[in-house]
């Protein structure tokens, strides 16, 4: 984004707070701010409302000005409102705000302003400002190889070389993602070069964020099973005698991890589309509606990096349970949060990493 067109952006906060809180922009005093981290002064009905516009819509940038707007708020008085303003919010970004207690608007009418006696809430509305053409995914399957590695790793760091060594891509490629996402603020190196997490939970956030499990192929059937526990180790062993790769991720690797939340559907992740010789032994059938099984040929093999027999199952590492239970059913949130706590110790969002 050009500096003109960044400023031209900028220009649009005072009108769109205006317009938020109801009131005429005529009304509002605007006074433009010289300090790193403050670009606007705004007052209107007796408030002050310090402003922050950011360009980047990325979590770490939100959670970094998100940090500074507060600091300066709580500088200066318990009278100021610190709001962070952005193109369109995104769902990380607007957690990471309200776990830091600033407020947020965004130029597509979306906002969440809270101080004493005020509340606006605005959300559905659309993301005005998206960009034209194919955006830049930074957690596509093959580039999420480097985020996997560097979670599962997060108080060390690597050089490119031993990152594209350890997860099968080429130094090249591994160089353009690790910059991309040192630009987005996910990333920190140290004086050897090496890159490593910069905040291990924020970065987790924002991989979960734009992560579908529906873009794995995912075969949906029945299996006889008293329990998803038995159901998993059942398929695991069958899979195991006929000698073919795979890995519980989901509600069964939570459980495997955490023996948090009794679970009915099982999901097993396998290299290719199931042998008939295992679905034979298993007596699967195609039952979508009915699933207890899920097999899922994934659309990168760099899901099983980091798996491990857990509680006598293999499973995938923590972190990719954890980005795999965004999109499954039954008590996955609870799962998903117990994971957390339990295995990866870190916060909901990005405020300081690890715990």
């Amino acid at each position: 984004m050009s500096p003109d067109i960044e400023d031209r952006l900028a220009a649009k906060v005072p009108e769109t707070l205006a317009s938020l809180l109801g009131i005429d922009p005529a009304d509002l005093a605007i006074q433009r701010a010289g300090r790193a981290g403050i670009d606007f002064e705004l007052s209107a009905g007796g408030r002050v409302f310090l402003v922050d516009f950011k360009r980047s819509t990325s979590a770490a940038a939100v959670a970094a000005a998100a940090r500074r707007l507060r600091d300066e708020a709580v500088r200066r008085s318990l009278d100021v409102v610190p709001v962070l303003a952005v193109p369109y919010m995104g769902d990380v970004g607007r957690r990471v705000c309200q776990e830091t207690g600033v407020s947020w608007i965004d130029l597509s009418g979306n906002a969440s302003i809270v101080a004493p006696g005020l509340r606006v809430m605005v959300e559905g509305r659309p993301n005005l400002y998206r960009t034209r053409g194919r955006p830049v995914n930074l957690f596509a399957p093959k580039s999420s190889r480097l985020t996997r590695w560097l979670l599962m790793h997060p108080e060390e760091s690597f050089t490119q070389r031993q990152i594209a060594r350890a997860t099968g891509m080429t130094e090249g490629f591994v160089s353009r993602i690790a910059s991309r996402l040192e630009e987005q603020g996910y990333l920190a190196r140290d004086e050897g070069r090496g890159v490593r997490a910069k905040d291990p939970g924020l970065l987790l956030d924002a991989w979960q964020e734009g992560y579908r499990f529906s873009e794995h192929t995912v075969h949906r059937g029945h299996v006889a099973a008293r329990s998803g526990d038995a159901l998993t180790r059942v398929v695991c062993d069958v899979l195991s005698e006929q000698r073919v790769e795979h890995a519980a991720t989901g509600l069964a690797a939570a459980w495997m991890y955490t023996q948090f939340a009794a679970f009915r559907v099982a999901t097993v992740y396998v290299p290719v589309d199931p042998p008939i010789a295992v679905l034979e032994r298993l007596g699967y059938r195609d039952d979508p509606r009915g699933a207890n099984l899920w097999l899922v040929v994934p659309n990168d093999a760099g899901v099983f990096q980091g798996a491990a027999k857990k509680n006598g199952v293999q499973c995938v590492h923590a972190v990719q349970a954890y980005v795999d239970l965004k999109d499954h059913p039954e008590r996955a949130a609870e799962a998903a949060a117990q994971l957390r706590t339990e295995v990866l110790h870190w916060r909901r969002v990005g405020l300081g990493g690890l715990t």
